[in-house]
């Protein structure tokens, strides 16, 4: 079987000097090796190309068969590292916090592995006799949720 940290370690140096990063690397039992990039950009399928090429280049098919995906990380899919968070940064994102509760804001604010999200809800005001729409402030850890992911409109 191979070894998800030769692999890991092969994206690294194809890494270096560019603007994408690593979101993750998979390898089944089977040998299927699955290689997730992204970049604030997006990500382009030449760079896809360039990279599984690197890769290949630097395994021996002769001494164990595998087979190879390289892809950007999906649009709907939950992020996985800190980075996909800097770079939504202003967007609208859904959060499914570990209580179950779901939240639909823009990603207002990232430090560490803390972020912010910012949601329109109706809040009881005082003096108020109805509750009134406001942006409520939710923060989260990202070790703490159980998905984070990007919310595409197609208004």
């Amino acid at each position: 079987m191979i070894d998800k940290n030769v692999v890991k370690n092969l994206v690294d140096e194809w890494l270096v000097g560019k603007d994408y990063f690593l979101v993750d690397v998979m390898v089944s039992a089977d040998d299927k090796i699955t290689v997730e990039i992204d970049h604030a950009d997006g990500v382009y399928i030449n760079d896809c190309v360039e990279l599984s090429r690197f890769i290949e280049d630097h395994l021996d098919r002769d001494q164990e068969d595998y087979e190879l995906e390289v892809g950007s990380a999906g649009l709907g899919q939950p992020f996985k590292v800190a980075q996909q968070y800097q770079n939504h940064i202003g967007e609208p994102v859904e959060v499914l916090g570990s209580d179950g509760k779901k939240v639909r804001g823009v990603l207002k604010s990232v430090d560490g592995r803390d972020f912010v999200v910012s949601a329109n809800e109706k809040v009881k005001v005082e003096g108020k006799k109805r509750p009134v729409m406001m942006d409520v402030d939710h923060p989260y850890n990202m070790d703490n949720v159980k998905y984070t992911k990007y919310l595409i409109s197609f208004k």
